[in-house]
């Protein structure tokens, strides 16, 4: 299943995937890197399967209601404590 993005965004989209895309080789097969903290961000590398969790989905929604589609960091930014986050995530891979 696919999406159309408008054609005022393509541009927008084809520069944020420039930005990502260097640093593609150090993000395993399988997984995304996302930038977490309220006000100095740290990378952090989680599997794919983390987006499916509705609490994970939850950030996201936040992440898209305060960034839109451009983050900061040129990459997945969750706008959360990273404390928070590195419980949620050790919740999740203990599932």
């Amino acid at each position: 299943m696919g999406f159309r993005l408008p054609s005022s965004l393509i541009p927008q989209a084809k520069q944020l995937l420039k930005r990502s895309s260097g640093n593609a080789s150090a993000v395993p097969k399988g997984h995304v890197a996302v930038y977490v903290g309220e006000f100095q961000r740290k990378r952090f590398v989680i599997p794919i399967s983390y987006l499916n969790h509705l609490s994970f989905q939850q950030l996201l929604n936040r992440a898209e209601e305060e960034f839109g589609f451009d983050h900061p960091e040129g990459g997945l930014t969750i706008p959360c404590g990273e404390d928070a986050f590195v419980d949620l995530t050790s919740r999740l891979q203990s599932s």
